[in-house]
């Protein structure tokens, strides 16, 4: 038996058979005596019991009722229930076990067999008691080791995602000196899918991706410019047509490097979106674009997207070879090309959100300039 005495409440109405049940479980429990289901529910309140005798045969509230309301208490449907009774046909004893009695025990009792029975519906209450404590313990277990997980993945997320980060601004101050085109796309670039989002458009292709690794992906599009000679990169004025096929060439040599990225790893979705985005940006709708002339939806819809923002942003923003267009100039050439250069339902997201997408420029233009400022660029 167990160090510390378990409790027993023996539910009774014939006072002798209470004696009987407290004589033969006294030594070895505490028993609480109850001779009505009534009592029962009044002990209940002051003792929480191990296991239940419950007689079947009582004025008033019979063994059925008082198990049926006992089983309606949450804190109670778990304790273990013996009936006792003199009946031994098998209906009486079916319909016991289906309200949630675990055994049935028949008067006069015979100890060794009460005895017995007790102890073991005990032990399977006390087994059943530390699995359920196991097993919230190994819950909480795994989702604690789960959370940690989550964190030390999004650390090397955030880590990964400022490197790239910090090598794609690194080769855009080689274009640009103002700096701020890799972000200001990826902030054009979540304006317009969460726009795309609510108002359902290419729903069925969007709801696969994972949204903010599509938009940390773009910041590779250009990635090849490493390959473009500053005589050319940094022009001011307008690039011959053979200058203009060399910096044409910093699609592929983005696709290289973002292919010799992927070389090592598996099932990168990242570096997945990276490529499509490297290789169809310059892509147009109406088939004229480079490097291979792709038309309508046959271009990727990453490409689609990344060659709104990154026109956009090239438009309003102040390159080498020219000065900045005002918003409503950048938009108006934007819509002007719905159907030429870009997909025109995209263009139709793109006026919703334009002015959106404009502000955050100036805001992040702002908080750039500061930080450049500080650094003393």
């Amino acid at each position: 038996m167990d160090a510390v005495r378990k409790k027993i409440i023996v539910v009774d109405d014939n006072v002798s058979n209470l004696t009987q049940a407290r004589n033969i479980l006294k030594p070895f429990y505490e028993v609480f005596p109850a001779p009505s289901a009534d009592k029962m529910f009044e002990l209940l309140e002051k003792i929480m019991p191990d296991l239940i005798l419950l007689d079947i045969e009582m004025p008033k509230k019979n063994g059925y009722e008082a198990i049926r309301a006992l089983k309606a208490i949450p804190e109670y449907n778990e304790i273990p229930v013996i009936f006792l009774t003199i009946k031994t046909d098998s209906e009486s004893e079916l319909s016991g076990l289906d309200l949630g009695a675990v055994d049935f025990v028949t008067k006069p009792f015979n100890a060794p067999i009460l005895l017995k029975r007790m102890e073991r519906e005990l032990l399977i209450a006390s087994q059943t008691k530390q699995l359920k404590k196991h097993q919230k313990e190994m819950t909480q277990l795994i989702a604690a080791l789960e959370q940690s997980v989550q964190e030390k993945v999004e650390d090397i997320t955030n880590l990964q995602n400022s490197v790239i980060d910090n090598v794609a601004e690194m080769v855009e101050f080689r274009d640009n000196l103002s700096g701020g085109h890799i972000m200001r796309t990826k902030i054009f670039l979540r304006i317009l899918l969460e726009e795309m989002v609510a108002q359902g458009v290419y729903a069925e292709i969007i709801k696969d991706w994972d949204i903010n690794l599509v938009i940390s992906s773009a910041v590779l599009h250009d990635v090849g410019k490493i390959a473009i000679p500053d005589v050319i990169l940094l022009k001011k004025g307008t690039l011959t047509p053979e200058e203009f096929e060399v910096m044409k060439g910093h699609v592929s040599a983005s696709v290289d490097l973002v292919e010799r990225m992927t070389e090592n790893t598996v099932n990168n979705d990242f570096l997945r979106h990276a490529f499509v985005i490297a290789g169809t940006h310059h892509e147009r709708w109406d088939g004229s674009g480079y490097p291979i002339g792709l038309r309508g939806e046959n271009i990727p819809l990453e490409g689609r997207l990344m060659a709104i923002v990154d026109v956009y942003d090239a438009l309003v923003s102040e390159r080498p070879y020219k000065k900045p267009y005002t918003h409503e100039e950048g938009y108006k050439i934007i819509c002007e090309d719905a159907g030429k250069q870009f997909d025109p339902k995209l263009v139709d997201v793109f006026k919703r959100v334009a002015e959106e997408m404009y502000q955050q420029k100036v805001e992040y233009d702002k908080e750039h300039t500061k930080k450049n400022a500080a650094i003393g660029l």
